[in-house]
């Protein structure tokens, strides 16, 4: 069992829907979308202050505490959604490979 008495063999996807099951956190995909963009909203705000809002990129720093509310808020988002989390990355690493392949740039050229 892992710590949250969780199977080891589940994935990260599944103990999130699990525990938020577990916990009576279900929401609707919507206000997951909502919850997501505030999460990630406050990873930018601590890279922001802590960067001097640019003037010291050397200085930026993340919390590991907020990466982990914003990786949360997102695999419980792909769960509301019916998206399976590890097959999504997959097909964007492939992309991103596609794109390097192609032009040698994994940016998006639109």
């Amino acid at each position: 069992m892992g710590p949250s008495g969780e199977p080891e063999s589940m994935d990260a996807q599944d103990r999130v829907a699990a525990f938020v099951e577990a916990n009576d956190m279900d929401a609707d995909p919507a206000y997951r979308v909502l919850d997501l963009a505030a999460e990630v909203g406050e990873i930018a705000a601590d890279a922001a202050k802590s960067s001097e809002y640019g003037a010291s990129p050397d200085e930026l720093t993340v919390s590991e505490d907020e990466l982990g509310d914003a990786l949360f808020s997102l695999l419980a988002t792909a769960d509301a959604l019916d998206i399976d989390a590890e097959a999504a990355l997959a097909e964007s690493l492939a992309k991103y490979e596609r794109r390097l392949d192609e032009s040698g740039d994994a940016g998006s050229s639109e």
